[in-house]
């Protein structure tokens, strides 16, 4: 993709202002000195911990966790935790502590039935002054008073509060993380090098406290962990894509995404599914389908979304159905990025299977400048 200077600064400030179409992390356009960033290629073996921690020689990074939750009353609530990273491309041979080289961008929402739409806040500061940083070597991220931490023996800690309602939260591995793609390297379309590398922990036991007004609601549940990074782009014909990822009952996990053709039909498919012994079954593009079965349109921004979706991976149907409608994350008066992240069950043959969380993205008009 070509640009000069003028589209250079637009696709800059167009992602700190919608910050992705939330990750329209692979469509941001290089910038003029990035030649220092590293691209994702196959064949290289992610190694661990380090791996767990910030890969600054790449343009965009994330940790991202959903999950759903009980109240002590059986109440179901959803919840995600996302933290970014992403090199501006500017001022890397800059000694000022003030050079802005990095931004640290993170988004907390819940999802209550009782509330009847997704609660959610966000933050973003240039990295620096010790108050926001994304360290190397394990996770930890740091955003103001919001902070990710993995501990020593793989448990994660997130503490994230606001003034309407936050997450204390201590989420334990019961299984082996789950390499996407080709062992970490994990392709988002045609070209190879429009990659990423992308590694999951699903069924991560979790209690904790949801705090409401700043009173403390005890929770236990499970939930799912995406650590992925890269420097590439989307395909020039991309859109937007639909996410899923599901801890299955009986143990099993199931990870699925299309990425949308602007004129319809897809640039890339991808599903892989584990059992509980660790066995992996992964599906080509072709093999992959994600079909509406009922749409919801937001109030606040008009986007018709999907939120009723069918995911046929190789012979198997899935149908997810949405804890409620209305989980759409619209930050347009701080950060600008819309998209839908909710809480959804899943079936099988008719028959309940599993929880977990779909993505949607790329269906809403992006801002102009």
């Amino acid at each position: 993709m070509k640009m000069g200077k003028r589209g250079d600064m637009y696709y800059f400030f167009s992602f700190v202002r919608t910050i992705i179409l939330l990750l329209s992390l692979f469509a941001v356009s290089a910038l003029a000195d990035s030649s220092r960033l590293l691209p994702v290629v196959p064949g290289k073996a992610l190694t661990f911990p380090q791996d767990y921690g910030s890969h600054q020689d790449f343009r965009i990074e994330w940790w991202y966790i959903t999950g759903w939750l009980e109240t002590e009353d059986k109440g179901p609530l959803g919840f995600q935790v996302t933290f970014f990273r992403y090199a501006t491309g500017h001022n890397q041979e800059n000694p000022s502590r003030f050079a802005a080289k990095y931004l640290i961008i993170a988004h907390l929402a819940l999802s209550d039935p009782a509330v009847g739409k997704l609660m959610h806040a966000e933050k973003t500061a240039r990295e620096g002054f010790n108050l926001a940083y994304a360290r190397q070597g394990n996770t930890h991220v740091k955003l103001d008073d919001w902070t990710l931490v993995r501990d020593e023996d793989g448990r994660y800690l997130v503490d994230m509060r606001t003034s309407d309602f936050g997450l204390q939260l201590s989420l334990t591995p019961t299984q082996a993380m789950m390499l996407q793609g080709e062992e970490g390297f994990s392709r988002k379309g045609p070209q190879p090098e429009q990659a990423s590398y992308y590694y999951s922990e699903p069924h991560l036991r979790v209690t904790g406290t949801v705090l409401r007004h700043n009173k403390p609601v005890a929770v236990s549940g499970s939930a799912w962990l995406d650590h992925e990074w890269s420097t590439a782009y989307l395909d020039p014909d991309a859109d937007g894509w639909d996410w899923a990822g599901v801890n299955l009952d009986d143990g099993s996990s199931l990870m699925a995404f299309q990425i949308r053709r602007k004129n319809g039909g897809k640039v890339w498919a991808y599903a892989a599914l584990r059992d509980a012994s660790g066995d992996v079954k992964f599906f080509k593009p072709e093999q992959v389908k994600f079909t509406p079965t009922r749409t919801w349109q937001s109030p606040r921004t008009e986007a018709v979304y999907p939120v009723a979706m069918h995911i046929r991976t190789g012979e198997i149907e899935w149908q997810l159905t949405p804890l409620l409608d209305d989980q759409e994350l619209d930050s347009r008066q701080s950060t600008g990025a819309v998209y839908w992240e909710g809480a959804v069950t899943l079936t099988r043959d008719n028959k309940p299977a599993g929880r977990g969380y779909l993505e949607l993205t790329g269906y809403v008009t992006p801002l102009t400048l």
